[in-house]
């Protein structure tokens, strides 16, 4: 089994794959992808349940996410997740999509029957357990910051609002694409809750003026974009403006601590990284495709 395939492996499976035991028949595809953690987790969680099959990765580029979602048709795979750039433009791409993931406006985990593709989005789901499992406290608690609008922002932003979060701020850099995704969630913040003089749904320009006048009015700021995958990416909020009573979660998540999560911590703040909401969206996952509960343990000692 390799530890990455291509698009060109894809396109001629049967001869790529006929050495490969237990068969490969789930994977993850991204660009790029040889940071994800996703197969250590999820072929932990097939060989706890005596499920004779694997995961694999796949570094599909954007252009190519069609082709590759093609190819995995005609083959015998159950499911696939998907990761960065490929959670929107997949939405398009299926033919068949649960409410949840309309909603989102973006696909996470692919189920395959019959030739069909199935999207569903665990994101949100996930990441709600991972606030829960890192803060011990639920997000209608609390005043959320959220930094970025792509698919696991979409998917974030949607749950605070489901689950009434106290008060949701969206940043990014394209202020409008901030605009359009709070508009879409106005009607969760209808209700009678009154914060005085801030505003319950608000999106703020990628500025410091703009964060700084936030953070007294924040509990938990989100990074739900793709800064700190490298190890050269600068946190996406100065280290002078966080504070102690904040809780940082980082979705990025890396051998050693971001430059967000390093700077929360000598700010006195709590923090998070995301390989909890890893493990519970793809514990979400796993049931997608199987239809029973994932071994949740095995999972986290895999990652661990």
């Amino acid at each position: 089994m390799k530890e990455i395939y291509t698009l060109s492996d894809l396109q001629s499976w049967n001869r790529v794959a006929q050495k490969a035991a237990p068969p490969i028949r789930l994977g993850v595809l991204g660009d790029p992808i040889a940071h994800s953690f996703s197969p250590r987790m999820q072929n932990a969680a097939l060989r706890a349940s005596k499920i004779k099959m694997a995961y694999g990765a796949f570094q599909i580029a954007q252009d190519d996410l069609q082709d590759a979602l093609e190819s995995l048709r005609k083959q015998d795979f159950v499911g696939v997740n998907l990761t960065i750039p490929h959670k929107i433009p997949a939405l398009e791409l299926m033919d068949d999509v649960d409410e949840n993931a309309r909603s989102v406006g973006a696909v996470n985990t692919i189920k395959i029957e019959n030739g069909k593709l199935r999207g569903f989005n665990t994101d949100g789901k996930g990441f709600a357990r991972a606030i829960r499992e890192e803060f011990a406290v639920d997000l209608r608690d609390l005043r959320v910051l959220v930094l970025g609008a792509g698919g696991a922002a979409r998917a974030i932003a949607l749950q605070c609002a489901k689950e009434n979060c106290e008060r949701l701020v969206i940043a990014n850099r394209d202020l409008e694409k901030a605009r359009e995704l709070t508009e879409g969630l106005r009607h969760f913040f209808a209700g009678p809750k009154v914060l005085g003089p801030v505003a319950r749904l608000q999106a703020i320009a990628w500025e410091e003026t703009a964060f700084r006048f936030q953070i007294g009015n924040l509990d938990l700021v989100v990074n739900a974009t793709s800064l700190g995958l490298h190890r050269s990416d600068a946190a996406p909020i100065p280290a002078r403006l966080l504070a102690p009573h904040l809780m940082i979660y980082d979705t990025i998540y890396a051998s050693g601590p971001t430059a967000f999560v390093s700077a929360a911590i000598e700010a006195g703040a709590r923090t998070g990284n995301g390989l909890s909401m890893l493990l519970h969206q793809g514990a979400l996952a796993f049931e997608i495709w199987f239809g029973r509960a994932a071994p949740l343990d095995a999972m986290r000692k895999a990652l661990l």
